[in-house]
């Protein structure tokens, strides 16, 4: 029996919450542009079909639609705001542009039963949702039926029981709709008979076959990082291959206050991974020297690490693979037709591509994974919890937390201010319940007075964040007195920095930080 879902993306900022709302459900998925959906229907064994929100309207006949097949395949489809609107449009139904939009906050009033709603809402209910539309179905197709209206939607929710179909304008993948997590378990579950057994275990276990079936008897080589996605591929690599993998540390001077130190006695001590620690530090900060524009920054860095990684490559006699830690964000991203933040964010190099000389195939073991999904991954081949629970930090490194230009003397006063940063941090205990912090060394310097006499140095600033996805981020509120014992902290034991500030900025979609 098939157990997958297939879920069809007309470009919402928050399609990958539909994927994890799946996931949470014990079922796998997958998201496809609609553009490449059709040929991905014949291979994939689809159990049921989401169809996503999006920001075109339907009223336009040019814009995007799913496959006009998969409405006579007989699977079970839920449309989600567009991805309602598209089926109706498609199944002969209409839509119209309304005077009336919705966006935020809304009720949906349950007027009929169906397997949707079961256990969940029953007629009667008013419901709370998140709504996002300016157009609306006004006439359903042959078979279809109004389950729930709101002030603003008429056909907020309907449903054809018989054959499987259902619409919603509302978003059940967000936090907002506070019952929508039950609705999309209802439907991968009760209406298209996922049985919700796909757990981490069992994903280890089938990638560990497959990467044995890839490589054979070939060689690998893994460019390790130090952040969570490269070391778990490692570990699993490892775990599948054995001596038949190498690693490559390139340390371009940029890292956190002792993590080199960290990588290379977890993976060549502990492990006993096949591991090449390069230090080039030099060649990179050289070639930064007097550098302020921050994409020239990621592309010299990018540049740079493939120069290297090559080198170190072709020293230990090459290799068949390359593994990369893309994650499935990434892939997402780089395909969808209205292009992703990936396309602009992220050019460094672990994003950026091979070039033509390094001609070796790609293993890419976690790019069906979300970052807490490959943090899960890490805690079943039992990787050490401190490489699990790291903090994002990007492949630039402390490059893109210092603006302007890089030199060493400014990346060892960063270096001691962060380390100092996350010490008070895990001190506190507080960790773990922060997404992701660092600290960032202004191109400001200010006037300040310690002691007795007048100083002029660097203003640093700290930053901390909650996010589930790293699309969103909020700031963490910390009390006063531990931000009033980071700054001190800073100040006595930093010299270069006489000011720290806390940036408390929200982070939209797509925008982004400190570069």
């Amino acid at each position: 029996m098939n157990e997958n879902i297939l879920i069809i993306d007309f470009g919402s900022q928050v399609t990958q919450l539909i994927a994890r709302r799946v996931r949470e459900a014990g079922v796998y998925c997958e998201i496809v542009p609609f553009n490449l959906a059709d040929q991905m229907l014949d291979g994939f064994g689809a159990a049921g079909i989401i169809l996503s929100g999006g920001p075109a309207s339907v009223t336009h006949s040019d814009t995007p639609r799913a496959p006009q097949r998969i409405y006579d395949m007989g699977l079970p489809i839920l449309g989600i705001c567009y991805g309602q609107q598209a089926m109706v449009e498609q199944m002969g139904g209409s839509v119209t542009a309304s005077d009336h939009q919705e966006f935020g906050r809304a009720f949906v009033d349950v007027k009929e039963n169906c397997a949707l709603f079961d256990g969940v809402w029953s007629v009667g209910d008013r419901e709370q949702v998140w709504m996002s539309h300016g157009d609306h179905v006004d006439a359903l197709p042959e078979g279809f039926s109004i389950v729930a209206n709101s002030d603003g939607a008429p056909f907020a929710a309907i449903a054809n029981d018989a054959k499987r179909l259902y619409g919603v304008q509302f978003h059940p993948e967000v936090v907002h709709t506070p019952h929508g997590t039950q609705l999309l378990h209802n439907f991968v579950s009760k209406i298209c008979g996922c049985s919700g057994d796909w757990t981490m275990a069992s994903f280890k276990e089938t990638k560990i076959n497959e990467i044995r079936e890839q490589i054979g008897d070939k060689r690998v080589i893994c460019g390790l990082s130090g952040g969570v996605d490269s070391s778990v591929v490692a570990v699993l690599l490892h775990e599948a291959i054995g001596d038949q993998l190498t690693c490559v540390y390139v340390d371009h001077g940029l890292m956190r206050a002792g993590e080199s130190d960290q990588v290379v006695s977890l993976f060549r001590e502990h492990y006993n991974i096949n591991l090449v620690h390069r230090d080039a530090s030099d060649l990179f900060l050289d070639e930064l020297a007097g550098v302020t524009d921050p994409e020239r920054k990621r592309k010299i860095i990018g540049k740079l690490f493939i120069d290297v990684f090559d080198q170190e490559a072709r020293k230990v006699g090459g290799a068949d693979f390359l593994a990369q830690g893309t994650l499935y964000p990434d892939v997402i991203e780089s395909v969808s037709f209205v292009g992703g933040p990936s396309v602009t964010i992220k050019s460094h190099h672990n994003v950026g591509g091979l070039p033509e000389r390094m001609k070796m195939g790609l293993v890419e073991p976690l790019r069906e994974l979300f970052k807490d999904e490959v943090r899960l991954l890490g805690r079943e081949l039992g990787l050490h919890e401190d490489f699990v629970s790291r903090h994002p930090f990007p492949g630039p490194g402390l490059a893109i937390r210092i603006p302007g230009e890089i030199t060493r003397e400014k990346a060892d006063i960063l270096r001691k201010a962060d380390s100092i940063y996350l010490e008070e941090i895990r001190n506190a205990g507080l960790y773990d319940s922060i997404w992701q912090a660092f600290a960032v060394l202004l191109p400001v310097k200010t006037v300040g007075v310690m002691g007795d006499a007048r100083t002029y140095d660097h203003v640093c600033a700290i930053r901390a964040v909650n996010s589930t996805d790293g699309m969103t981020a909020d700031y963490y509120p910390f009390p006063h007195d531990f931000l009033g014992r980071v700054a001190t902290r800073i100040i006595n034991e930093v010299r270069g920095i006489n000011r720290v500030v806390y940036d408390i900025t929200s982070k939209p979609p797509g925008t982004i930080e400190w570069e």
